[in-house]
């Protein structure tokens, strides 16, 4: 190995007896560590680099398929199997100024070892080692335990983006039904929906990954801790019935709202409609005076231009009563 590891990638590194936290390991001892009984190491990185990840897969033994995935970030949520090891991608959510910003978050998880690499926008685990460490008989059931608490602390974190999509949500139709249709609702409206598109993509594949994990990997995932994923599958259900939801409503609005655009475009066809028929009436009476005609009459009558104006006045007002009446004005 060449080059130097960069330590501001490694958030934590910790190694766990019986449940029980005995401290933290350097990357480099890590190996040494395993080779205590009953022991298991928990190492949280973010946006580790190929240095790092190189040193990761020679203390852990993992496939080089799996360490470039998680290099290059960006790959679908799945979850796949080298030897004794599992390697998962998570999609992360949070809202950060009323907008949603998406992470991945990849787990490589064997026996006695569980690897968390964060990219992008994704919280800290911080609160969920806490727990873990809160819980020693939990722990002692090894990384599958870890592995359950990650993903519920992910999964958890979409509840907050739904509640934040629901609140802009009902801002953009109270502005459909209160206001005019304007091009900056329709904007807000598609890239709502865009954004509900790209988390419900996140999330679908969550409920396989997660069923795989109740029925298969028991020698990773004791028995007991399986069906805590169970729970999670519950939990996404819920949200993708929430997404589903709101997109049905997202798309009502969205037709309410060109419907309403619909209207309002024939309301001023009407106007402009019912303004060309009072214009029609002084526009053909004095296209009769333009005529250079020898013989007209009246031409020589001294009250007949006042009574032309007053003609052309009563009908045009008559026209437009009429026409405001029937609600063309």
């Amino acid at each position: 190995m060449t080059g130097q590891i960069d330590n501001n990638k490694i958030i934590k590194c910790a190694a766990y007896q019986d449940g029980a936290s005995i401290g933290d390991v350097t990357v480099e001892n890590i190996s040494e560590v395993l080779k205590r009984e009953n022991t298991f190491v928990w190492l949280g990185l973010y946006e580790a680099d190929g240095e790092l990840l190189a040193k990761i897969q020679q203390e852990f033994g993992l496939h080089e398929l799996a360490i470039e995935d998680a290099l290059t970030a960006h790959q679908r949520p799945k979850i796949e199997e080298y030897g004794e090891s599992l390697f998962m991608v998570l999609h992360t959510a949070h809202l950060a100024e009323e907008q949603v910003e998406f992470g991945e978050t990849h787990i490589f998880m064997g026996p006695r070892f569980l690897v968390t690499v964060r990219h992008g926008a994704s919280r800290s685990h911080s609160k969920v080692r806490e727990r873990c460490e809160a819980m020693p008989q939990q722990l002692a059931k090894g990384p599958g335990f870890v592995l359950y608490s990650i993903m519920d602390f992910i999964v958890d974190n979409y509840v907050p983006v739904i509640d934040g999509l629901q609140q802009r949500f009902d801002v953009l139709e109270s502005a459909i039904f209160e206001s005019r249709p304007s091009r900056q609702t329709i904007e807000g409206l598609y890239e709502l929906k865009r954004e509900l598109l790209q988390l419900e993509g996140a999330i679908n594949p969550v409920i396989d990954i997660c069923n795989e994990l109740m029925r298969f990997h028991s020698g990773l995932i004791p028995k007991d801790v399986q069906v805590y994923f169970r729970d999670i599958a519950d939990h996404i259900k819920r949200i993708d019935q929430a997404i589903r939801g709101m997109r049905e409503m997202l798309l009502a609005a969205m037709q309410v709202h060109l419907t309403f655009e619909t209207v309002r475009q024939n309301e001023v066809v009407k106007r402009l409609a019912g303004w060309g028929a009072i214009l029609a009436i002084p526009t053909m009476v004095f296209s009769w005076y333009g005529m250079n005609f020898r013989h007209m009459p009246e031409l020589e009558w001294q009250y007949s231009y006042p009574l032309v104006v007053g003609g052309v006045g009563v009908g045009s007002v008559l026209l437009y009563l009429r026409l405001k009446r029937v609600g063309w004005l």
